[in-house]
């Protein structure tokens, strides 16, 4: 992985905006860096070495950790997640399988995912220690990224994702991690190694900043900051940078879903795929644009400025958007007006009962505290928006916060991914 602005044949560039925080608004742009190596697969030598290295990750960790290989036999490092119920991790919660653990029908064992934010080589998505992240790729290029180590590789879904994040509020361990640059914002004696490559980025990201660290190393923090507290779990889930996850998206204000883990599957995820479901009032999936489904509605009107303005009070979830955040007849939407607020305070419209499926997904908050300090959703309820999770360097606790706010073309230096994989 190349440790400055380019990637993969791409240069990072400024368009001339920014976004509400201040930061610039940036561009790929395609370079000729030469020919582009082709992967290839691994010796007999080292396959060798790899199952030696499997053997002894697993008897180390109880088979909680194992090397899973891609289709040329280059391994990752994986958290295995056992299957488990809603009721076992949401008190009061339907007996019914968590939804990580259904694709296509079937009912999955278990889930590994990448115990490291992934980096990129030859294309292909990789989950190894003390590396630096990857980053500033669009979710696509993330997914793709994810889809070419073979079959039953996957972009980390927003399935996974919560449930991970209620087996982590269950047993008490919502892990810390890199949310103040380089160091925990609430224990700021755990730190991290510092990646380097942001020296090479100050040009971009021309904005005041503390001294410190941006990335850090993957899992390099210390195990208060996986995600069960011990060096076996998954690292870097809050902060450091954040993670794309498929399965999940808002148009217009509607939340859609793909069933179930399907996105694990592969299946079209794309602007104009059949494959999206919106959510009804009684929780059945049912297609985009039907009556009584699930919203993000603006409290207050919205704004028709052709410009990056915040509008004040958040979302509530609605069965209508009354309020848009932009109302004005810009042809490009990406980056006008915009709001956020604390998720753990997100209410209902008058009538309208959250489902518990919004729960479950991490859609909707489940209690009105869920981390160390609140957590955040960031958003745009016009046009298609894409999810992130889990916060970066910038500051804030970080684990449960919601990123809705940017089209699939999205790029930035502190949005990043992790490959999962299933036996499917």
């Amino acid at each position: 992985m190349k440790n400055n602005a380019y990637h993969d044949g791409f240069t990072v560039e400024k368009t001339g905006q920014v976004d509400e925080f201040g930061f610039p608004v940036l561009v790929k742009k395609p370079v000729d860096n030469g020919a582009v190596a082709e992967p290839t697969a691994a010796s007999d030598a080292e396959r060798r070495e790899f199952d030696a290295a499997k053997f002894a990750l697993e008897a180390a960790t109880g088979g909680k950790n194992a090397l899973i290989y891609d289709d040329l036999g280059q391994p990752s490092v994986m958290v295995r997640i056992p299957a488990f119920k809603w009721s076992d991790v949401i008190d009061g919660a339907p007996d019914e399988l968590c939804s990580a653990f259904i694709a296509g029908g079937k009912k999955l064992p278990c889930v590994y995912i990448s115990k490291f934010l992934n980096v990129i080589e030859n294309g292909r998505a990789y989950s190894l220690p003390n590396r630096e992240p990857e980053h500033t790729l669009s979710i696509d290029e993330a997914r793709e990224a994810c889809s070419r180590k073979g079959r039953g590789w996957h972009l980390f879904t927003n399935a996974e994702w919560a449930a991970i994040a209620h087996w982590c509020r269950k047993n008490g361990t919502i892990p810390h991690g890199n949310t103040r640059y380089g160091s925990d914002v609430y224990a700021q004696h755990e730190a991290a190694v510092a990646a380097e490559s942001w020296l090479y980025e100050r040009d971009l990201v021309d904005v005041p900043r503390p001294d410190g660290a941006e990335r850090t190393l993957s899992g390099s923090g210390p195990a208060s900051w996986s995600h069960d507290g011990t060096d076996s779990g998954i690292f870097d889930l809050t902060g450091n940078v954040w993670d794309w996850v498929s399965g999940v998206r808002i148009v217009d204000g509607e939340i859609q879903v793909i069933p179930d883990n399907d996105s694990a599957l592969g299946v079209d995820e794309s602007a104009n795929s059949t494959d999206w479901r919106a959510i009804s009032v009684d929780g059945t999936l049912v297609a985009p644009g039907s009556p009584n489904t699930f919203k993000y509605d603006g409290v207050s009107p919205g704004r028709s400025d052709e410009q990056n303005v915040g509008v004040q009070g958040g979302v509530q979830l609605n069965t209508v958007v009354e309020n848009f955040q932009y109302t004005g007849g810009a042809e490009d939407k990406k980056h006008l007006a915009y709001t956020f607020m604390a998720f753990d305070a997100m209410q209902s419209a008058q009538g309208v009962e959250p489902h518990f499926l919004l729960k479950a997904l991490g859609l909707y908050p489940i209690a009105d505290k869920l981390g160390r300090d609140p957590e955040w959703l960031f958003i745009r309820n016009y046009g298609e928006r894409v999810a992130a999770r889990g916060s970066s360097w910038i500051g804030g606790s970080g684990f449960w916060y919601l990123y809705l706010r940017e089209s699939r073309e999205f790029i930035y230096p502190d949005i990043g991914f992790r490959s999962s994989w299933i036996d499917a």
